[in-house]
């Protein structure tokens, strides 16, 4: 890990990782999004699965591995 990290990295995960676990006890319950709202990364997901699994309009296309 110290190869690609440096102590300032590790340092600043560190810190925002005890954030996570500290504020939420601290912090007081926040209400529900609205129902829109939820649906928004389930619609980026769609899209996405879309995307992956529709055939591609390029013919003849070579991937060179190495």
């Amino acid at each position: 890990m110290a190869r690609c990290f440096g102590l300032g990295s590790v340092l600043v995960l560190a810190a925002l990782a005890a954030s996570m676990v500290v504020l939420p006890l601290m912090l007081p319950p926040l209400p529900p999004p609205p129902l829109v709202l939820l649906f928004f990364p389930v619609g980026i997901m769609a899209a996405l699965m879309l995307l992956v699994f529709s055939p591609s309009d390029q013919n003849g296309v070579v991937y060179a591995t190495t």
